[in-house]
């Protein structure tokens, strides 16, 4: 299931607001369904992997050995519900049983050690995946909301525990509003770990949050794609950028499975450079190493063959675009071939983004982007006419690979079919089934339940059959999740008079008296130092966003930016304000109103913590949606704490790999919330994501020649919280690792 489709979906059968909240009688429970691979350790210490049938019905999960579409009287073999601490974290690809799959795992936020996996065949299905697990925890969220039973709550806090006991369940659920089958069945399964064993600008789809350096101009088209060059005067690298922009009818996933696929015939069906490769080393699941060879002769006849090694990193935002990084490397395993010359690949990224279908189509399609950088002294002989083999050269031939997608995709429509999702209308509209039939019989947690040893020895004797999908196919229209095209306008900045105590003589106080680690820098010219940029580079949603989309430039921080501790660590820090050295702990911060202390935990070697300290002036004002965020549940912070990030002046590999959309943090990574006195803090552990890990080293690499803008923000879901506001922001302005304090607990 794609993104644009999960969006589609929340917003159609929640009946509410986006957050959780507002089930009535109309709203329809969604029930989440498919084929998944089952990761984990038997009893003897033998890895297993079975294929398995997951159902997810509001905030029960079910697991079982056959479908039970198909097989009405069977019981699963693990069973739970999904709680508020539930954290699924996308560890991407890994090689199970000879075929390359991606794995999620499960755990507790609180307790890590409860954990379990499962595995999908497309990163698709991945991604749908984790939206049905939030679907499932905003119900568990709903429910607690609601003042449940204190049964209810228990049941909760003990959430899923899948024993290998299996205890006696009720039938099959039926009368549900909608059932979303995520996936193709088992045979899709099977056959792909068989086949893959085998072998930003203001341009359409690129939004961002943030206002961009580039200047694009379109300078050639050919084969349905166009060609750019950046002709801004922003340093971005030791070249020139050019880029090769096309839309293709698939989904962003379709094209994202294609051209990760190093399978030799179906890549000498569209790429002229790229055919025969062999990943010969992966890491984490988002990168890997790939080696290659290529004949140069469709290209010059004078080149001997060359061979190339080059690394790729991935991400998939929450938007469900994807971002694939390609740098040249080198690989100890594999040395220059005798007869071959080894070629350097030009740095390059890919862009995947699902575009908005219009009303009366049904067919997706996504915006490819390929940008790389180009020896400027070659780029500028071509484009000032000196030189006209620039369409027989390597940079030319993977600026096209993008047409060569495009006519593949079109070419076979059955790979619209693999990343399909099926929902199905049931007979019964009543969706209203009370879940007491469930609650006397499933009282544990998922990650429990999934990482459970089993007591049978069904679970570890896997003898599956066949299933036949019966049923239908209806397509989706992916509509409300989509950004509309309008112009960014720039508008009033919001009233934020009632946020803070109107009431209250604001506190004064001087900067003097406040002293972070890291210092103040006065100018832009300034190193190793932070200042507080306004809000005018950041696009946030504005006053009609949830009719039209539209977002508006951001304006001044609604708290200030007192100081930032750069510190260096054994091991992350939570609760860091209680530290003795924190500025929380200072007399003049002690008499502040209230204090958001955003502590960032940064993985390396050693480990860091960037601590923001921003203030307010006044007390907050109890009715306003800061006091509903700083007071309430960790459910509803870890669902609306935003973040945007922007790298203002930096190496653009970096730029591409951080991006300049939103993110909610508490849904990308885990974030620890602590409560006390006059200050809320917030713990983001970044460690806590294998993606987030894989950015945060690649800007750790460049940080020196990086100015970076983060704004934080409370999303606003409801129309009463429009438009939104930032809290605070901050300009890191090319930190030294080396000017870290080391800070002893």
């Amino acid at each position: 299931m794609n993104d644009a489709t999960a969006s589609e979906l929340n917003k159609s059968g929640s009946g509410g607001s986006e957050r959780g909240g507002g089930e009535d009688k109309d709203r329809g429970i969604f029930e989440f369904f498919g084929w998944v691979y089952h990761l984990g350790v038997n009893s003897i210490g033998r890895e297993y992997c079975h294929l398995r049938f997951l159902f997810i019905r509001g905030k029960y999960v079910s697991m079982y050995k056959r479908d039970p579409h198909e097989n009405h009287a069977i019981k699963p073999i693990r069973k739970g519900v999904v709680g508020p601490t539930l954290m699924v974290e996308e560890l991407g690809r890994r090689k199970v049983n000879d075929g390359d799959l991606y794995v999620l795992r499960f755990y507790n936020r609180l307790d890590e050690a409860r954990k379990g996996e499962i595995a999908c065949a497309t990163a698709g299905d991945a991604r749908g995946w984790i939206e049905a697990f939030d679907h499932a925890k905003q119900q568990a969220e709903y429910e607690l909301s609601q003042g449940g039973s204190a049964r209810d709550i228990l049941n909760m806090d003990a959430e899923i525990n899948l024993e290998g006991h299996r205890p006696r369940v009720r039938r099959y659920a039926h009368g549900l509003k909608k059932l979303i089958r995520i996936g193709q069945g088992p045979e899709t399964l099977l056959r792909q770990s068989s086949k893959l064993a085998g072998r930003a600008d203001g341009f359409e789809g690129d939004n961002g949050d943030t206002v961009e350096a580039h200047q694009w101009r379109c300078v050639l088209t050919v084969a349905g794609i166009r060609i750019f060059e950046d002709v801004s005067d922003h340093k971005n690298g030791k070249g020139v950028l050019a880029k090769s922009v096309g839309v293709i009818d698939a989904t962003a996933d379709t094209v994202f499975e294609v051209l990760f696929n190093t399978e030799r015939q179906k890549r000498y069906e569209w790429d002229m450079l790229f055919c025969d490769l062999e990943r010969v080393d992966s890491n984490d699941g988002h990168y890997d190493v790939v080696y290659g060879t290529y004949d140069p002769k469709y290209l010059s006849r004078w080149h001997p063959k060359q061979d190339f090694v080059f690394s790729r990193q991935w991400f998939r935002g929450q938007d469900g675009a994807y971002t694939i990084l390609q740098f040249p490397a080198i690989h100890k395993n594999k040395p220059q071939r005798s007869g071959y010359r080894r070629a350097k690949i030009n740095p390059s990224t890919w862009e995947i983004r699902n575009l908005n279908t219009p009303m009366a189509s049904n067919s997706p399609r996504c915006l490819v982007t390929h940008t790389l950088e180009i020896h400027s002294a070659s780029w500028n002989r071509w484009r000032n006419k000196q030189c006209s083999k620039f369409e027989r050269s390597i940079s030319y031939a993977l600026l096209c690979q993008v047409a060569g997608l495009k006519e593949y995709i079109a070419a076979n429509p059955a790979l619209h079919q693999e990343n399909a999702t099926t929902i199905v209308h049931s007979k019964i509209s009543d969706s209203s089934i009370s879940s007491s039939e469930y609650e006397d019989e499933v009282q544990d947690e998922f990650y429990d339940a999934i990482a459970a040893e089993s007591s049978s020895s069904g679970e570890e004797s896997d003898d599956e059959e066949k299933h036949d999908q019966k049923e239908s196919r209806v397509k989706l229209k992916n509509v409300s999740w989509a950004i509309t095209s309008l112009a960014l306008k720039r508008t009033a900045a919001p009233d934020l008079s009632g946020e803070l105590d109107p009431r209250v003589t604001p506190i004064t106080f001087h900067p003097s008296d406040i002293h972070g680690s890291l210092g103040k820098g006065m100018d832009d010219k300034d190193t190793n130092c932070w200042t507080s940029p306004s809000g005018k580079g950041f696009m946030i949603r504005g006053k009609n966003y949830l009719k039209d989309n539209s977002k508006v430039v951001g304006g001044d921080p609604l708290l200030k930016l007192i100081a930032v501790d750069w510190f260096t660590v054994n091991k992350s820090v939570d609760r860091i304000a209680l530290h003795p050295k924190c500025l929380v702990q200072s007399e003049v911060a002690k008499k502040l109103p209230f204090i958001l202390v955003i502590n960032l935990q940064v993985p390396a070697k050693p480990n860091y913590s960037l601590v923001l300290y921003y203030a307010a002036d006044r007390p907050i004002n109890k009715k306003s949606l800061l006091a509903k965020f700083v007071d309430g549940s960790d459910v509803f912070r870890d669902s609306t704490f935003k973040l945007i990030p922007s790298i203002v002046e930096g190496y653009w590999m970096v730029k591409r790999a951080v991006g300049t959309k939103a993110c909610l943090l508490g849904k990308a990574v885990t974030c620890k919330y602590f409560r006390q006195d006059n200050f809320l803090e917030i713990d983001v552990d970044i460690g806590s994501s294998s993606v987030a890990r894989g950015v945060i080293g690649l800007v750790l690499g460049y940080v020196t020649s990086l100015v970076v803008d983060l704004a934080i923000l409370i999303e606003a879901q409801e129309e009463a919280e429009l438009p939104e506001y930032i809290l605070g922001t901050v300009r890191l302005n090319r930190l030294k690792l080396e000017s870290a304090i080391p800070l002893e607990v």
